[in-house]
């Protein structure tokens, strides 16, 4: 394009956008703005080296491509000049805006023409150029406000934001936005999955196979997930509310139809928290789990107490550490005792790089602990406190966390390690940084 009888010496970059949240009635297409601003560039003989178009939000800064690189090329001194429909396609956020200021000010960019208006590095002319920028930046914010009100509105009407969840459908009629209904062939199911755990005591890995049985899969055509199987059975939403937004504590009751009762529902909760306390996430608490993976999957690691009653009466328990299966349903790694677990971490001691300052500031506070207990109870006074000039084993330390320290010593000494453990067909190894 560049030929001669241009009026001015600027090459101008033609830029166009349209953002995915516009409204086709508000603003010109993209082709529409490429087609405006030729005739201008004709009209004016400009020299318009380059068009460059996207349709991405200018709502946040640094978030669109093709701007960037418009920038970019900007500051390489390809063109001097944007031609553009209006000042708000190029800019509604202060840091983007603050950008094409800026290039102003050091003369990169000498002229923006838009549909209407000129702007040159001019104080009245940047000047206007930031109060229509502020304006669209002010007309984007106040949009979002009008949005998040609305949808607070509709949804204490009981009407869903979003795709429907699996089990129900978005009703696509006109004027029924936010109307889902019970999807006719997975809702039934859904219900007998409930039913299942209610009153036939099914697992969540029973149920997973369950699922498979029955065909059941997502919309997008995939099997549930045994995270997903749970997230399912943990929503309100299939006895008829739902929390909006997410997390903020308050609750609507939707006006969709409910799969199941809340009776129902709340039976099923109490059920998974009795299953779930034998390996950890109820009151049982177990010492060594978060710093083990599985060899074979890398599934993280569940643990269960087995009880055997002796001759005498008494019982012995003990603890297995074990994989969770939540990235492979059908993993083959062995349990291991944690009698055995402690006695493969206390040979790994000497490959691992014990935090000595992390365990010498915990002896510290120990022994000031013992010499107050000592005093205060026992009256003793000449206890020796100092520590500076003993020369501390961190492995027998290490020795007596891990086989005589409580449940949380042995997590606190364990999470001194920045490498994990690898458990796999009952052997211990060590993951490398």
């Amino acid at each position: 394009m560049e030929n001669k009888g241009f009026s001015s010496e600027i090459r101008y970059c033609l830029y166009a956008r349209k953002s995915s949240e516009e409204d086709e009635k508000q603003a010109l297409s993209i082709e529409a703005q490429e087609n405006e601003m030729s005739l201008i560039a004709e009209r004016d003989s400009l020299n318009v080296v380059c068009i460059k178009k996207e349709a991405h939000s200018a709502k946040a800064s640094s978030q669109r491509p093709v701007f960037n690189e418009m920038i970019k090329e900007l500051r390489q001194g390809k063109f001097e000049g944007i031609l553009t429909w209006n000042t708000d396609r190029l800019s509604r956020n202060a840091g983007d805006l603050g950008s094409i200021i800026d290039l102003i000010d050091s003369s990169y960019l000498k002229e923006i023409r838009t549909y209407n208006q000129n702007f040159k590095n001019t104080p009245n002319d940047k000047f206007l150029l930031a109060v229509l920028g502020g304006q669209a930046k002010l007309e984007n914010d106040n949009k979002s406000i009008n949005v998040k009100r609305g949808l607070k509105i509709k949804t204490s009407k009981g009407f869903w934001i979003g795709v429907a969840p699996i089990g129900y459908l978005n009703d696509e009629r006109k004027n029924k936005t936010g109307v889902v209904i019970p999807d006719t062939e997975r809702a039934p199911i859904i219900k007998q999955a409930f039913e299942k755990v209610a009153y036939e005591n099914y697992s969540g890995r029973a149920l997973h196979s369950w699922f498979v049985k029955q065909n059941f899969t997502t919309k997008s055509g995939k099997n549930l997930s045994l995270a997903n199987i749970y997230i399912l059975l943990g929503r309100p939403f299939y006895y008829g509310w739902f929390e909006y937004p997410a997390g903020s504590g308050n609750w609507c009751q939707g006006n969709h139809q409910p799969i199941i009762t809340k009776e129902l529902f709340e039976i099923v909760q109490r059920k998974i928290k009795l299953g779930k306390a034998s390996y950890r996430y109820g009151e049982k608490e177990f010492a060594f789990l978060g710093s083990m993976i599985c060899g074979h999957c890398s599934s993280n690691l569940c643990a269960v107490e087995k009880h055997k009653k002796l001759k005498n009466g008494g019982v012995n328990k003990y603890i297995y550490y074990g994989c969770n299966r939540t990235k492979d349903l059908k993993c083959s790694n062995r349990y291991i005792r944690e009698e055995q677990f402690i006695e493969q971490i206390v040979k790994l001691l000497k490959d691992i790089d014990i935090p000595e300052e992390d365990i010498k500031e915990k002896l510290r506070i120990e022994v000031e602990r013992f010499a107050h207990l000592q005093k205060q109870v026992l009256k003793i006074n000449n206890v020796e406190r100092g520590m500076n000039d003993r020369k501390v084993d961190l492995v027998d330390y290490a020795k007596f966390i891990l086989n005589h320290g409580s449940i949380e010593e042995k997590r606190q000494f364990m999470g001194m390690f920045k490498n994990k453990f690898v458990m796999k067909n009952k052997k211990i190894s060590l993951i490398k940084n």
